[in-house]
């Protein structure tokens, strides 16, 4: 899809950070996101945080109005975090205002400093979905035990595969859509959670046509606060993967030729 790459200071971006008990995270986040990007604008949707997360993100936004919030009582989970995001850009900002939105997590894993060279991707190679990925080279994975690594390699090596999906990391959540593109694949209603959101997402705007690229990141395994990743997670990853591969094999859908194959 063709149309101007975002501005380099980060005019014209809103970036998306779903919170749940991030309360020791979130200010540095925040004050790291908004000195590399001067011109972003930051969304924090915090999901229900028993912790006083959101009255914290509430104090930051009265205190810098690039930073608005969205409430989530109770809990809903990471996708409706995003969902609910990416309509309320839709709602509150017109195309001319917001043309990309980011994805990261809160907990720092994702640095901010990696944002200018998702949107200098987007600016030079005319693509619609950025990932920002541990897994080509240049990317890196720091502070992670072993059976971490090994999972989160073997889940995108099969979500890959099951799908036909020509990226390398598949699940991570540091991503930088085009504004069009991300409203066309979530007209369709998301139903997806946790880490397999990431890869519904994904395998939407492939299949969609549309271009996708990699860029590499450093993630860094939290220092303060709990992960939130869980059996039920990974369970509602695997089953929900295997039934769009079975589906996909079914319709007999030919895979979309407008994007480069991985090596193997």
């Amino acid at each position: 899809m063709s149309g101007r790459g975002p501005a380099a200071d980060g005019t014209g971006v809103l970036v998306v950070v779903p919170t749940y008990d991030e309360r020791e995270n979130l200010p540095g986040l925040v004050e790291r996101v908004l000195a590399t990007l001067p011109g972003v604008r930051l969304l924090v949707v915090d999901d229900g945080s028993p912790d006083g997360t959101g009255d914290l993100a509430d104090d930051l936004a009265r205190a810098d109005p690039r930073l608005s919030v969205l409430h989530h009582r109770p809990r809903r989970g990471l996708g409706a975090a995003y969902v609910d995001a990416f309509a309320h850009v839709v709602a509150s900002h017109p195309a001319e205002e917001i043309g990309w939105v980011v994805q990261m997590d809160a907990d720092g894993s994702h640095a901010p400093e990696d944002l200018p060279a998702l949107l200098a991707s987007a600016r030079t190679e005319g693509a619609d979905l950025v990932l920002g990925s541990r897994y080509v080279p240049g990317g890196r994975i720091v502070n992670w035990p072993w059976y971490r690594d090994a999972l989160s390699r073997s889940a995108n090596t099969y979500s890959r595969r099951a799908l036909r999906l020509p990226v390398r990391d598949v699940t991570g959540g540091f991503r930088l859509f085009r504004r069009r593109v991300l409203e066309e694949v979530t007209r369709a209603p998301v139903s997806s959670q946790g880490y397999c959101f990431q890869v519904d997402l994904a395998f939407r705007v492939h299949r969609g046509g549309f271009a996708v690229r990699e860029v590499p990141i450093t993630f860094t395994e939290r220092v303060a606060g709990a992960s939130k990743m869980s059996g039920a997670v990974v369970r509602e990853a695997l089953w929900r993967i295997t039934a769009w591969a079975v589906r996909d094999r079914l319709r007999g859908r030919e895979v979309p030729r407008t994007h480069e194959t991985p090596p193997s």
